[in-house]
């Protein structure tokens, strides 16, 4: 197939929803699909407010009209629900073209987690955009049936894999000074619920990779924590080589890949007992999840390094970029975009929806 994948999130940005289409479109080339992306690198991009490391491009709607029609793509896939995702919806539903979208993180609550906006605001517009959508993928069990219950389009799993010859174990880089090290890799911002790993009293050291928002309030409160900043997906694994115990004390992630690269490189997992770690870890005893969460951490310590390998070994990009490709939907060879147009009844419900 030719397919299209739009989408607002993509490098320099380092974190789950990138690495994602990374891997998937890798697979899908190697596959034997011809595989071309729309990200915000060469438009114009702005910081998103509250975000300055992620950089969106409102300004690219003529962009992404022109490069569908060119591409002429036999599926269509949205990644995300930004200026990009937003101008390729409004063309796809001008011109009648099925496409499937994506939900890769609780949108709703990390935006009432930072602006105080209710869920049901963020859901609706959720249901909005997701509406004309063949197929939401969403990567666990649960958030399929969270948005069932918020009558958000017609969700269907994707699962997430991990790069087992990237994220494998080997040799510490950087040689604690006191153990344990206890880890989080993450986007440092409220919803990632750091504090409640940052403040627990735990014998060895914590240490933080990753950029955002919270950084530098964090590292003023914490200064006995190790803060690294971000680093590249190449350089990730030393990170984990070099600890002990990785926490994860999200409570909104809807997957959390981090869990599976820690694992992957033979380091065990704490966390919450919530939907995210649930789907992921399962009852796999190479992690430990529990309300509390120091005490999750210090029973991680008696894990194994090769029964968090073995773990991972479980979850394949292989196996989940070919369900990706299974959700794919390809238009009518015979279409033309004149009879695409769509009516000015629903041209003007699009219009209302986007005032809503």
């Amino acid at each position: 197939m030719k397919i299209l994948i739009i989408t607002d999130a993509w490098f320099p940005q380092v974190n789950g929803v990138v690495r994602t289409l990374f891997k998937t479109r890798e697979c899908l080339i190697a596959a034997g699909h011809e595989v071309n992306m729309v990200t915000p690198e060469p438009f114009f991009s702005v910081p998103l407010p509250s975000y300055p490391e992620i950089r969106i491009a409102p300004f690219a709607n003529s962009a992404v009209r022109q490069k569908i029609k060119e591409y002429a793509p036999d599926a269509l896939h949205i990644a995300t629900e930004g200026p990009l995702g937003l101008a390729a919806r409004r063309y796809a539903v001008k011109i009648d073209m099925p496409f499937t979208t994506a939900y890769h993180t609780r949108f709703p609550e990390y935006v009432k987690a930072r602006t105080g906006i209710p869920l049901s605001v963020s859901y609706a517009f959720l249901r909005w955009f997701h509406k004309k959508s063949e197929r939401v993928m969403v990567p666990t069990p649960a958030v399929v049936e969270a948005l069932k219950d918020w009558h958000i389009g017609n969700p269907v799993l994707w699962p997430r894999g991990v790069d087992l010859d990237l994220f494998s174990p080997g040799k510490a880089s950087f040689p604690s000074k006191s153990n344990p090290v206890f880890l989080s890799v993450g986007r440092v911002a409220v919803e990632k619920n750091l504090d409640a790993f940052l403040s627990l009293d735990l014998k060895g050291e914590k240490w933080v990779v990753g950029d955002g928002p919270d950084l530098q309030p964090l590292k003023k409160k914490y200064p006995n924590v190790t803060f690294f900043g971000m680093k590249s997906m190449e350089e990730l694994p030393d990170y984990y080589r070099s600890a002990d115990v990785f926490v994860f004390p999200s409570k909104t992630d809807t997957f959390g890949l981090v869990m599976l690269e820690a694992m992957g490189c033979g380091l065990p997992v704490a966390a919450y007992p919530v939907d995210g770690p649930i789907d992921v870890l399962g009852n796999t005893k190479s992690a430990v999840m529990d309300s509390d969460l120091k005490k999750a951490c210090e029973s991680a310590l008696h894990i194994s390094k090769k029964s968090a390998r073995k773990y991972a070994e479980n979850f394949s990009w292989q196996t989940a970029t070919e369900i990706f490709a299974s959700h794919l939907v390809t238009r009518k060879k015979n279409q033309t975009e004149t009879d695409q147009e769509k009516s000015r009844e629903n041209l003007l419900d699009f219009k209302v929806s986007a005032k809503v």
